[in-house]
This record gives C-alpha cells, sequence and structure tokens, in this order.
C-alpha cells in the first residue's frame, strides 16, 4: 500500500483546530469531575489529605510522564497517542462513574494523568508547529483563553444542570467519548509536529538546549497555579471575611484568563522575548511594595491580579517562544519540557511559597517571587535570538 500523502496546509490547519476543540471538551469535562470526585469522597468520610493526594495524582502523573513521551509520539505517531491519550482519560472517567472503592479511584487518577500528558503535549505542539508564524502567538494565546475558560467553566456544570454526583460523572463520561470520536479518522493520523525526518529527542535534550525557557515556564507555574490556594490562605489569616479571602483567588484566576490573547497579540507585533522581560518587569513592580512591608490592604489585590495575569502570560510568552525556537525540529521535546517546567512550578510553588509565608510573613513572600521575577528578565535578555525566517513571534 502506497503511503499516505502529507496533508495541504489549509486543511491540515482544520484538522488541527478540530483537535484543539476536542481537548477542550476534554477539559471541561476534566475540570468538572475534580470538584465532583473531592465531594464523593468527603461523603464517604476520607479525610481532607486523602481527597487531597487523589487530585494531586494526575498532576504527578503528568510530570512523570512528560519526560518520556516524546519518543512514545515519535514511536507511535502523534495522532495514535492523542487519541489514546483522550482515550485514557475516558477510561479513567469510567472508573470514577463504576467503583467508589479509594484503589480503583487512585488508579484512575493515574490513568487520567497518563491521557492528560499525552492530549496536554500534543495539542500545544500541534499548535506550534502548525500556527503560522506571523500569528503565532494569538493562535497560542487563543488557545490558552479558550482553555481556561474551560477550566472555569467545568466545576459550574452540575449546579447549572442539576446533576448529583452519579450523573456529572456520567457527563463527563459522555462528553470525553465525545472528544475520542472527534479525532478518529486519517486526517488526525497524518499530523506531525515536526519538520518530516525531525530526530526524535525528550524532553531532557529540548532542557539542554534551552534551560532559561524551561525555567521562565517553572515561574510560570508558581504564580499562576502555585500561588491560587496560597492568596486565600493569606486573606484568610489577615482576618478577611471569607467572601473576600476567596475572592483573591478569584481574581488570580480571572487575571490569567483575560490576559493570554492580549499577550499572543503583543507577541506576533513585539516578539516574545522582550515581552517575557516587560512581564517579569511588571511582576516585580506589582510584588516589590509588599515586599518592602507597605500594607497588605489595599496592596495584595493589584499584586494577586498581577501574579495571576502577568504570571499566566509568562507560560504563554514561554511557549510562544518554545514554538520558534524548536521550529526547525520537532516542537514535542520542547513543549514537553516547558509544560514540565510549568507543572513543577505549580506543583512546589505552594510548598516553598507557605514556608516563606511561615518563616518570614508576607514580606518575605513577596521578596522571594521578586527574586524569582528578577530571574525571568535576565534570563529573558540572555536568550538567543531566532533564527531568520521563524516568524515574529521570538
Amino acid at each position: 500500500m502506497s503511503p499516505r500523502p502529507p496533508l495541504a496546509p489549509p486543511r491540515t490547519q482544520r484538522t488541527v483546530l478540530r483537535v484543539v476543540a476536542a481537548v477542550l471538551l476534554l477539559v471541561l469535562m476534566f475540570s468538572l469531575v475534580g470538584p465532583v470526585l473531592a465531594v464523593r469522597l468527603q461523603a464517604q468520610g476520607h479525610s481532607a489529605a486523602a481527597i487531597g493526594f487523589v487530585l494531586m495524582l494526575p498532576f504527578a502523573t503528568v510530570a512523570c510522564a512528560l519526560p518520556l513521551l516524546p519518543r512514545f509520539f515519535a514511536r507511535f505517531g502523534l495522532g495514535p497517542m492523542l487519541r489514546a491519550g483522550l482515550a485514557l482519560e475516558t477510561l479513567a472517567t469510567g472508573l470514577y462513574l463504576l467503583s467508589p472503592d479509594f484503589r480503583w479511584v487512585c488508579a484512575a487518577g493515574v490513568l487520567c494523568g497518563l491521557g492528560a500528558a499525552a492530549a496536554w503535549n500534543g495539542t500545544e505542539a500541534l499548535i506550534a508547529h502548525h500556527a503560522p508564524p506571523a500569528a503565532r502567538g494569538r493562535w497560542t494565546g487563543l488557545y490558552q483563553t479558550a482553555l481556561g475558560g474551560a477550566l472555569a467553566l467545568g466545576p459550574f456544570l452540575p449546579g447549572l444542570l442539576g446533576l448529583g454526583t452519579q450523573g456529572a460523572l456520567g457527563l463527563a463520561l459522555a462528553g470525553q467519548m465525545g472528544a475520542v470520536l472527534i479525532c478518529l479518522g486519517p486526517a488526525v493520523d497524518a499530523l506531525e509536529a515536526g519538520p518530516p525526518g525531525a530526530p526524535a529527542h525528550g524532553s531532557g535534550w529540548a532542557l539542554r538546549q534551552r534551560p532559561g525557557l524551561v525555567w521562565c515556564a517553572l515561574v510560570g507555574g508558581v504564580f499562576e497555579a502555585g500561588l491560587a490556594a496560597l492568596s486565600a490562605a493569606q486573606g484568610a489569616a489577615l482576618g478577611w471575611t471569607l467572601g473576600a479571602a476567596t475572592a483573591l483567588a478569584g481574581v488570580l484566576g480571572m487575571g490569567s484568563f483575560l490576559l493570554q490573547y492580549p499577550a499572543g497579540h503583543a507577541a506576533d507585533r513585539f516578539g516574545a522575548r522582550p515581552l517575557l522581560a516587560g512581564a517579569a518587569a511588571l511582576l516585580l513592580l506589582a510584588t516589590l511594595p509588599l515586599a518592602l512591608g507597605a500594607p497588605a490592604e489595599p496592596w495584595l489585590w493589584p499584586a494577586v491580579a498581577a501574579w495571576g495575569g502577568v504570571g499566566g502570560a509568562l507560560y504563554t510568552l514561554t511557549m510562544i517562544r518554545t514554538a520558534q525556537a524548536f521550529a526547525r525540529q520537532s516542537a514535542l521535546a520542547g513543549t514537553a519540557a516547558v509544560i514540565g517546567g510549568y507543572t513543577v512550578g505549580g506543583a512546589v510553588g505552594p510548598l516553598i511559597s507557605g514556608s516563606l509565608l511561615d518563616r518570614a510573613g508576607l514580606p518575605g513572600l513577596a521578596s522571594g517571587l521578586c527574586l524569582l521575577a528578577l530571574s525571568v528578565a535576565v534570563l529573558a535578555w540572555r536568550e538567543r535570538p531566532a533564527a531568520a525566517g521563524d516568524g515574529p513571534a521570538g
């Protein structure tokens, strides 16, 4: 049988958008499942630590799987691996639905993480490789905005639709099965995320090539994902009402949601590298008053908005820069390394930030965050300029 001919670029882009729609549907259902699981486990009498362990399992599995994924993509193909990732997440939700047993729930969490890693890495690599160079920032920013919207909407669905625990999990299962069906067909199988014949490197190789980009993603993970719950806890520690304290986390999330597309649009015009330095400077300016002992009220509010919005933009800008840096190679290794950095930042952020808060209070935490922002500014200016022909968003 003769090999399948490559897809024409317009058709390829339509197929990429089809995959993106499937992954957004998957993420919407994923964000629904977590809170529902937490409520069910609490009703079964499990401790808060046990619930936290279950909710952490998918993210820990993502971090462990990412270094291996680029070689699996090279061995089995990007399209089949993406579909396998969607199927694994669907299987995990089926296990959540069928068995309340804690051991099966933990096993499903690992399957969910494996599937999420493949879907996350594959989709980011597709956008990095197939977005038109002149619109790479807008494609990435729009995808990150849609992703944030899906993550924010999912937890509201059970209440909006009047669903119980089983009904909500059934809805999630149906939605994820739909995502798998969207990705069936030879057009998805033909997708690639690198030039023909590009070597299959792992994320460790990409880390050695561009350690500064991975560090920028890690810092973005600390600010955007790692400080969400901690900001609410800090508000409560200051004696604020529950509504005001939790609103801090909402301000952080809203900032993250609103700034992704503007950051991508600006990257198309000015390049991602100077914007990374500018984002770091904004984080520094927003956090410095708290480090110098300014009162939490009102300074914590604009600082938290910057942590979410500008911190989230660090990840978006880093992914745009990664797409340019690896434009002549497979994007899978570069995106895997950046996703890994962001995941580690989101995981260790609460631990380190919480320790700083305990030992040195809010000024100590703010001082540590200022140092992180300063490191991004230095690394952004030391980043190697892009090669000619790799597009403006770099």
